[in-house]
């Protein structure tokens, strides 16, 4: 199998978030035809989970599973000498070639392992969850995401955000007349931003973003709109956490609680370095498919960038490491 080639193939088939139904039919039909016995399982209309394992093999005590989807925007393959670009190099198309690539290993070393590739990571683990309700998986789930094939301690979890505020318009000459929405939404960030994030000696801090404002008609129009989405990254419990955040932006705003993805600490193997993943995964929505690693080629520090790539001497260790790390599972 041409690693690098199932890669570009792969990350020239656009597949932003909610898009995925090309490449989820081109993996069918590249798992069918390499002999896997191989299924389509519907999320929502042109979604599909893919599901694959070898023939005569229906239930394989290792999975590798990762995600089909990407963030916007699509830019196409590129390569040089050394690595592979474009959107999803690393995050997570190289890492779909490499693990199938893995389970071809495996399959002519007469082990065998299954494949789950799912949509939706990149938003709300869609797809994952959907899954997770029709579990076909055995004692390890191997998921793939970019740590530089280093197994992950631990993921961080996530706490998605959303404020809306309201006000009333006018002419901007005449503010006393008006309530501007943008400034109550300015108002609440700045006292959400002084909330106090708790801090681990091993995991590092909880971080937040303020990833989206938007609002108001026009320079000269007092905003009678305005919102924001945010999102934390945690590292335990997030009760006291949402509790501050009521307590900083109630009155002045409606609050919408979106994605909430738990902290989750992993398995790791002996020899195999290690990393913490300060990124939320798919991992804590699959947890009826077997005891849990994270490892996967790339760098998260290029991945949802314009200089997406992945190297290509890492993508050929990762079919390695891939196949070893499922050997030393099942000898378990």
């Amino acid at each position: 199998m041409d690693v690098f080639a199932l890669t570009r193939e792969l990350i020239d088939i656009e597949s932003v978030s909610g898009n995925e139904g090309a490449v989820g039919e081109f993996l069918h039909r590249r798992l069918r035809d390499l002999g896997y016995d191989a299924r389509l399982e519907t999320v929502e209309p042109n979604r599909f989970n893919v599901y694959a394992v070898p023939p005569g093999q229906p239930r394989p005590e290792v999975f590798f599973s990762t995600h089909t989807d990407t963030v916007p925007p699509f830019f196409p393959s590129s390569e040089d000498e050394k690595c592979i670009y474009g959107r999803g190099a690393c995050d997570a198309k190289g890492i779909i070639a490499a693990q199938i690539a893995a389970a071809e290993k495996l399959r002519r070393a007469g082990l065998g392992a299954g494949l789950l590739f799912v949509v939706g990571e990149e938003r709300n683990s869609a797809g994952a969850k959907f899954a997770n309700q029709h579990p076909a998986g055995g004692r390890f789930l191997i998921n793939g995401e970019p740590t530089d094939n280093r197994l992950a301690i631990a993921t961080k979890g996530a706490v998605r955000v959303e404020f809306f505020a309201e006000g009333r318009m006018a002419h901007s000459a005449y503010p006393e007349l008006g309530e501007s929405a943008i400034e109550k939404l300015l108002d609440v960030i700045e006292r959400v931003r002084r909330i106090p994030l708790p801090r681990d000696e091993e995991l590092g801090p909880a971080t937040l973003n303020i990833g989206l404002i938007d609002g108001g008609r026009a320079p000269n129009v007092i905003p009678d709109h305005a919102h924001a989405e945010l999102m934390y990254r945690t590292i335990g419990p997030t009760a006291e956490l949402k509790r501050q955040i009521v307590a900083a932006a109630a009155p002045l705003v409606r609050i919408e609680w979106g994605l909430e993805v738990p902290f989750v600490r992993l398995r790791t193997l002996d020899g195999i370095p290690t990393m913490i993943a300060a990124f939320a995964t798919d991992i804590p929505s699959l947890t009826n498919w077997g005891e849990p690693l994270l490892l996967g080629p790339g760098s998260i520090h290029v991945a949802h960038t314009p200089d997406e790539h992945i190297e290509k001497a890492e993508l050929l260790a990762a079919v390695c490491l891939y196949a070893e790390t499922a050997r030393r599972l099942l000898s378990t």
